[in-house]
């Protein structure tokens, strides 16, 4: 199929690109990878009637290390973030993570923003940056805020970006020394969907303690959820085999996620326990340094 007709603006700024957005933002839809865009468009689930493109603009794809922070332009591609001996080194979080979206070509064209604004639950980026503490930044021509995750995202594939918003970049903290942390998914074939996941961070104190939990699941709930029943859990615990067992019990107690011919709800449930065991247990390994 083909997409509806559209107007095509290619703005060469930020602040061009935010002034048709505060003229027309409701009728608008930024285009950045166009990796789920594209394809919406083309079936008819997406009729913007104006396609503001973001690739001509310089200054929106980087990432930098700022003092207690990471930094990333919303226009960064997945292949970046793939490569990047800063990610590997201070946030191998999202370097794993990232390694299991879609395939190289999909990586290739898309970007941070794009994944993160679309919001889709069973997405690896948001509930990775979820588990991080990440913080998105973004703009419009009447200024500029940053927002919590879970402040962000709203619902599947909904945000809380105002029609005349734009995310410009992503804000990651850095992890404490003794940190551990893994990613782990479940899908039917290489660069499918995933039927569910876990993002974890596990932090150590000298004794081998646990002093900081984050777990953040995928494909559980319409937004990344935060696994705080389990987090809790665990601090000030010691990683030892039955307090993880007991920690993925905790973090899927009371979840619902939606079946559908994949899989069930119970069926899912157990993968998401599952998932998490796994992502618990290496994530310990690592924080301890094993």
């Amino acid at each position: 199929m083909k997409p509806a007709e559209f107007e095509y603006v290619a703005p060469a700024t930020v602040e061009e690109a935010l002034s048709y957005l505060g003229e027309h933002g409701d009728e608008s839809k930024l285009l950045a990878g166009g990796q789920s865009l594209v394809p919406m468009m083309n079936f008819r689930l997406a009729r913007p009637e104006r396609l503001v493109d973001l690739n001509g603009i310089a200054g929106l794809s980087y990432i930098e290390h700022r003092d207690s922070h990471l930094a990333i332009g919303a226009m960064t591609r997945h292949r970046a973030l793939e490569h990047s001996d800063l990610l590997a080194a201070g946030w191998p979080l999202i370097t794993e993570a990232v390694g299991w979206i879609g395939h190289q070509q999909i990586r290739n064209r898309g970007t941070i923003g794009g994944s993160v604004a679309h919001a889709d639950p069973a997405a690896e980026l948001p509930v990775t940056l979820t588990a991080l503490d990440a913080r998105f930044r973004v703009r419009s021509h009447r200024g500029e805020r940053t927002l919590a995750c879970a402040d962000f995202f709203a619902s599947s594939f909904m945000t809380t970006l105002e029609p005349d918003e734009m995310l410009v970049e992503v804000e990651v903290p850095a992890l404490p020394e003794r940190s551990g942390s893994s990613f782990m998914e479940f899908a039917r074939r290489h660069g499918d969907f995933g039927l569910g996941g876990a993002a974890v961070v596990l932090t150590t104190d000298g004794s081998g303690a646990c002093s900081q939990a984050r777990i953040a699941l995928l494909a559980a709930a319409p937004v990344p959820v935060r696994a705080g029943a389990a987090e809790d859990l665990l601090v000030g615990s010691s990683l030892d085999d039955a307090t993880l067992s007991a920690a993925a019990d905790a973090a899927v107690e009371g979840l619902s996620p939606s079946g559908d011919i994949h899989g069930g709800t119970a069926y899912r449930l157990r993968l998401l326990r599952t998932m998490t065991h796994r992502a618990l247990t290496t994530a310990a390994r690592r924080s301890l340094g094993e």
